[in-house]
């Protein structure tokens, strides 16, 4: 396993991080199964373990807390806050208010005193940057989290947050987490070269491409759209739609160059998310044991000029074949007011 330093922070992380959103109800409910790959991907010489308290409702953070006992110091342990949680007022977001209670649920579940990383899970507009970087600065000075970050930040926002940092003396995020595959590389463009020039580090998450690059879906193979992510996000899979015509067309190509190099898709892919030099570790998220292995074969593949061109030409840098969040936009799209002129001003003119 090799290893990074995690930006500025002077934190040595492998360069694979072992996602666990797959752990508990919405992947694999099994705590024991769940924490002997844990263990498995720990003996591999993973020292990087992310999580969220919204995945599962915050079993997720349940298994890997029991599965660190006795291992807790040899971990950089990384958690996120920001969706809701329950019901009721005042339960989500990024808040001072909700922060702070939050950060206290996280550590109850993951049976320790310190979370190494604390992130921003993603951006909230009803909530001044201000006040999200004061309350994640006291964390760090009580101790509670040793440095924080965020994910899936717009690049502008990542910039406003630097500079109200800066201006406020405050602490800055020092760590960002986007979605980053051979089929969405559109942080190629400005977000990545922002976060080297930041000194950042970057974890990224989903190498498998919402796992369209995991083999499972091809041209010449029906999708099964019952089943899996499939039946949970019909509009990523489903063939018949035209947008996901060009995603078809270019699995067909990686597989083959894949096929060239002796490797499977999925360890392709993997191997690529690690190769961007801003990119510090790439998130992992098995579900089984069989899984984790299949994407170790990934972590120790490492390509050469000649595979990365022939990527390029299968996907050109800074593209997007897909949308590859599919669980935030921005307001500025979703709401219409936010981009039409009120009627009569537009009558007026």
């Amino acid at each position: 396993m090799r290893y990074r330093t995690l930006g500025r922070t002077g934190i040595e992380v492998s360069v694979h991080c072992l996602g666990t959103m797959m752990f508990g109800a919405i992947g694999n409910p099994d705590h024991d199964d769940s924490a002997r790959v844990i263990h498995a991907a720990l003996d591999a010489g993973i020292n990087f373990v992310d999580t969220a308290d919204m995945y599962s409702a915050g079993e997720s953070e349940e298994i890997v807390g029991k599965a660190l006992e006795g291992r807790r110091d040899d971990v950089v342990l990384a958690t996120k806050v920001h969706f809701p949680m329950g019901e009721g007022r005042n339960r989500s977001g990024n808040s001072r208010r909700w922060i702070i209670r939050a950060v206290e649920d996280s550590l109850r579940r993951l049976r320790t005193d310190w979370i190494d990383l604390y992130q921003i899970h993603r951006p909230d507009e009803n909530t001044d940057i201000e006040e999200t970087l004061s309350a994640l600065s006291d964390l760090v000075h009580q101790g509670k989290i040793r440095t924080f970050g965020c994910s899936t930040f717009p690049t502008e926002d990542l910039v406003e947050a630097h500079h109200v940092a800066e201006k406020r003396g405050l602490l800055r995020m020092r760590t960002e987490q986007p979605p980053y595959s051979i089929l969405a590389r559109g942080i190629e463009r400005s977000l990545l070269p922002v976060c080297q020039r930041h000194g950042m580090g970057v974890l990224t998450w989903s190498p498998l491409a919402a796992g369209f690059l995991s083999g499972k879906y091809r041209k010449a193979r029906t999708a099964d759209m019952a089943t899996g992510r499939a039946a949970l996000q019909p509009f990523r899979f489903d063939p018949e739609l035209p947008e996901n015509a060009a995603k078809y067309e270019a699995v067909e190509q990686l597989a083959e160059l894949a096929a060239d190099l002796g490797r499977s898709l999925p360890e392709l892919a993997v191997a690529f998310a690690a190769t961007h030099p801003a990119v510090t570790s790439v998130i992992i998220g098995p579900r089984t044991m069989d899984q984790l292995d299949g994407l170790l074969k990934g972590a120790q593949l490492t390509l050469d000029d000649a595979t990365l061109d022939r990527i390029d030409e299968i996907v050109p840098p800074g593209t997007d074949i897909y949308r590859a969040d599919a669980a935030w936009t921005p307001p500025s799209l979703t709401d219409p007011s936010r981009r039409r002129r009120p009627l009569a001003e537009r009558s007026a003119s």
